[in-house]
């Protein structure tokens, strides 16, 4: 649309006319001829004294002819508002072309107001930053929905401080290419920023949320996540607060295990009674999570996890509930629940259950019951130990029947969501690097599952004027996150190309972070994990005609994810040979090929791959994890993560304005393929999970969805399910009752 949208007193109506029948021809399947006839009756009555007012006009019109039948409205509302964003940049940055301006000069611009960091004009040439400007293909812009495209521009494109567009969303995708390659050798180094923008571009993947937003400024750090282990301490918990606020505030979300903690009514240097529990270094979680926001953008996201034998497990439960003791509720963080599967036996047959104190478990038996878990299936260290902390006489307990825990757990699912579901034991069977650590909660999404363990301060000491404190680091979990489309990816057939390029940048986020918390720069680059993932599953069984709820879907999705899991594995190899592989590489499954073992991956494919890895090393500890993908699978135009679609049509709510969304490429072919996630039977999604899974080496961020006529039976029976398939976590219970609250950290 060539267009100049003048304002009313020069507006050539029919120009206008025929610029927006122009791009109407460019788009299938929308009817023209009622748009047009309300744009020219609008131009007769209503003056629009300005191009803003003229544009919004147009796309609110547009949008609401968004229908079932006749979705691709969104694209026509989309080229208007491009056209409106080629406007603003074309003002802002003073050059006269109606679509990209000079590459350079917008670099040149935005570091000289302190927006892009200094090191892209410094580690880069003119002669390559014009080389690599010439890439950028205008055209690709076409590609993004009205709701994709209106998220990228308001959330994510570099603004200066007034807010006014200067970056476009190739360029954004370009800086972010140029970023994550900026330390690759030189003679690769454009090569490797032209196959990362090919990515990017062509909408095959998307980068994690903060590295979607921060990558080339000159604030903000690039990882997704975190997640902290909180000793048993004052020093430790008040210095573990500090940390989460310092990474909460540069955008990262973080989960919290606080299973070390005393129990309330514990006792304190020998005085006993007087530990208050966890609750209240809850609140002060909570209180940090409201006060530090993420950029401005929205509040800090922090989830806290309990073991389900801890003294404090039900005050915990309740502490998201509406009703009650408000100086006992945190609404603002997230819960989730620590579970072995002796506490599933336990509720499947009805027995009771135990809860300990963890301090006096520390003191009385001589070892953390945390520490342990169930090596095989129905037999292991954790029952061992639980069995003698139940049996010894001088041992405080509480006994409960396990069943009435896992109903308080449903009652707070059901009305708040949470608690996520963390199956410990499996959990940790699975590990890659259990040879280096223990895993007792997981992250903000319930995807990542990696070695953690406490910081603990060992001495402090004045020298010279100054205050010194020694820290024992423990391993506070750091992931990196990116998710392959694969709605656009899998029918192009280019998963080995996309994956090769995605692992690397994935690689290179983990040097290029500016983490402001040492032990996890420190545990960065010790695993060296990342989490590659997936968005887009429905989008794709949409477009094949595969059922949802069929043996058809089950088998796709196994056969998919071992495809993504080889060429990731590989991918992580080649980087191995190129650069090294992670330092705790020794005696890890990788190495001694336990990983394959397990896992079934027993054919010559694979045995190759084995072997490779255990001569050469692998470059990351931990490879993949599917995150919610929220807000990063609407900027790609597909359905978020795993999980089947809301609605075929619905509103997407932003902080001030609603956006009428359909599913991806619904069409009189896919429509009945896009059943509501509500009526969907959830053993389905189940057994796609469970089959995924086994090709997962972390874990997934897994949605159940239930009507609020829901039985108790009925939702235990699913808990039960997906233990019994061996998945490693559950995230939200989204029942059509309770308001959930998006976590946007983790959305890449």
């Amino acid at each position: 649309m060539k267009t100049t949208l003048l304002p009313q007193s020069e507006i050539n109506t029919q120009q206008l006319i025929n610029d927006l029948q122009s791009i109407s021809q460019t788009i299938s399947g929308i009817e023209i001829d009622s748009y047009i006839e309300r744009v020219t009756d609008s131009l007769q009555y209503h003056q629009y004294d300005s191009k803003e007012k003229l544009f919004n006009f147009l796309i609110l019109e547009a949008l609401s002819h968004i229908s079932e039948t006749e979705p691709n409205w969104t694209y026509f509302a989309a080229k208007l508002y491009l056209q409106k964003l080629y406007a603003e940049a074309s003002e802002n940055r003073q050059y006269e072309t109606k679509e990209y301006g000079d590459f350079y000069s917008l670099l040149m611009t935005l570091t000289a107001k302190g927006i892009y960091h200094k090191d892209l004009l410094s580690l880069y040439s003119k002669e390559e930053i014009d080389e690599i400007g010439s890439w950028i293909d205008p055209n690709k812009d076409e590609l993004f929905t009205y709701i994709g495209l209106k998220t990228l521009a308001d959330r994510y494109l570099a603004r200066d401080y007034d807010k006014r567009t200067f970056e476009l969303p190739q360029e954004r995708f370009m800086i972010i290419a140029m970023t994550l390659m900026k330390n690759e050798p030189k003679d690769r180094r454009l090569a490797l920023i032209k196959e990362a923008y090919w990515a990017l571009s062509h909408l095959y993947m998307t980068v994690a949320t903060p590295t979607l937003a921060n990558a080339g400024k000159s604030v903000g750090q690039l990882s997704s996540c975190f997640i902290d282990t909180i000793d048993d301490s004052l020093q430790g918990i008040f210095d573990s607060n500090t940390d989460i606020a310092n990474l909460s505030k540069n955008g990262g979300g973080i989960g919290v295990y606080l299973g070390k903690i005393r129990s309330r009514g514990s006792d304190i240097r020998g005085y006993k009674g007087v530990s208050s529990g966890v609750i209240p270094w809850m609140k002060q979680l909570n209180n940090t999570a409201v006060s530090v926001d993420q950029l401005g953008q929205r509040k800090g996201a922090i989830a806290v996890y309990l073991d389900v034998w801890h003294k404090d497990i039900f005050s915990f439960l309740d502490a998201k509930l509406n009703n009650g003791d408000e100086r006992l509720r945190t609404h603002d963080i997230f819960t989730g629940v620590c579970i072995p599967d002796l506490f599933m036996e336990k509720v499947e047959v009805r027995e009771d259950w135990y809860l300990f104190d963890p301090h006096e478990v520390r003191k009385v038996m001589g070892f953390d019951l945390e520490d342990f878990f169930d090596e095989q299936v129905g037999e292991g260290s954790f029952r061992q130990k639980y069995e003698q902390c139940v049996n010894h006489p001088h041992l405080s307990k509480q006994v409960v029947p396990a069943i009435e825990i896992m109903k308080r757990i449903m009652i707070s699912q059901l009305e708040a969501g949470t608690p996520f579901m963390f199956y410990r034991d499996e959990v940790n069977r699975q590990n890659a690097n259990k040879h280096a650590g223990m895993i007792y909660c997981s992250n903000l999404c319930t995807e990542i599952t990696q070695n953690q363990s406490a910081t603990t301060v060992e001495e402090q000491f004045t020298q010279d004027g100054k205050i010194i404190i020694v820290k024992k680091p423990g391993d506070f979990v750091v992931c990196n996150l990116s998710s392959i489309n694969l709605a656009r990816a899998v029918p192009d057939q280019v998963l080995k190309r996309l994956i090769s390029i995605q692992v690397r940048m994935l690689d290179n986020v983990i040097d290029l972070n500016n983490i402001p918390v040492l032990q996890a720069k420190l545990t960065n680059e010790k695993y060296r994990a990342i989490g590659l993932g997936t968005f887009g599953m429905h989008h794709l069984l949409a477009l094949k005609q595969i059922k949802w709820e069929s043996d058809e879907a089950v088998e796709f999705v196994d056969r998919l994810y071992e495809e993504i899991a080889y060429h990731t594995i590989r991918a992580s190899l080649e980087l191995a040979q190129e650069k090294g592989s992670y330092p705790l590489f020794e005696g890890s499954e990788w190495q001694t090929g336990e990983y394959f073992k397990k896992r079934g991956y027993t054919d010559s494919k694979w045995t190759e791959l084995r072997e490779e890895v255990e001569e050469h090393g692998i470059r990351n500890g931990y490879l993949m994890a599917v995150a919610p993908n929220a807000s990063t699978s609407l900027i790609a135009g597909s359905t978020a993560s795993i999980d089947p679609i809301f609605q075929k049509v619905y509103a997407e709510e932003k902080k001030d304005y609603k956006i009428p969304v359909t599913a991806p490429d619904l069409s009189p072919e896919t429509t009945w393929f896009y059943k509501s996630a509500y009526f969907i039977d959830q053993t389905w999604s189940l057994k796609q999970n469970a089959v995924r899974q086994k090709h997962i080496d972390q874990s997934i961020s897994f949605n159940f969805y239930v009507l609020n006529t829901v039985k108790a039976k009925e939702l235990l029976n699913l808990h039960i399910t997906a233990w019994k398939l061996r998945l490693k976590t559950t995230y939200y219970v989204r029942s059509t009752s309770s308001d959930i609250i998006e976590c946007d950290s983790c959305a890449s």
